[in-house]
């Protein structure tokens, strides 16, 4: 089913590659932890480009159990130029199904929950429509990276 305020399909599909997990240890907030963005690619209709390495995200895992997402990384535009991607967002399910993910085992991602919120900065005149949209991003967690569908909020 659809909604008339979300595109039905996605504009671009986010392929992020990840190094190891930092780990941080139980800190006021929760469980920190950091994943550097390494590299990977952008593709879809509306928006291609590269990863470039720099990036991270920076987690918490809550006492609930859910994974508090929040990450920044930088694509570089097929044609030339420079996107910031900021997403924020939640990924959880039953224990068993969140650690076989963290044992590196590749799930059906209908087995958990994982979406972000996506904003967009960019100086590409070509792209500037990024800069005035939000868009809704389903994951999967890959073994060694992620995959996110980017759905423009309308």
């Amino acid at each position: 089913m659809s909604h008339p305020y979300l595109a039905s399909d996605p504009f671009a599909t986010v392929h992020a590659e990840l190094a190891e997990i930092l780990q941080f240890g139980a800190t006021p907030v929760g469980d920190r932890r950091v994943i550097h963005i390494t590299g990977g690619r952008v593709r879809g209709a509306r928006l291609n480009g590269t990863i470039l390495p720099g990036g991270a995200d920076w987690q918490v895992v809550r006492s609930d159990g859910a994974a508090d997402i929040h990450a920044r990384y930088t694509i570089e535009a097929e044609g030339g130029g420079h996107i910031l991607a900021e997403s924020k967002g939640l990924r959880h399910g039953p224990a068993e199904v969140i650690a076989a993910l963290a044992r590196g085992e590749d799930v059906d991602p209908s087995r958990y929950f994982f979406r972000v919120l996506y904003r967009f900065e960019t100086g590409i005149a070509e792209l500037d429509w990024l800069n005035r949209i939000m868009a809704v991003g389903v994951g999967r967690r890959r073994p060694r990276g992620v995959e996110i569908d980017m759905y423009e909020i309308l």
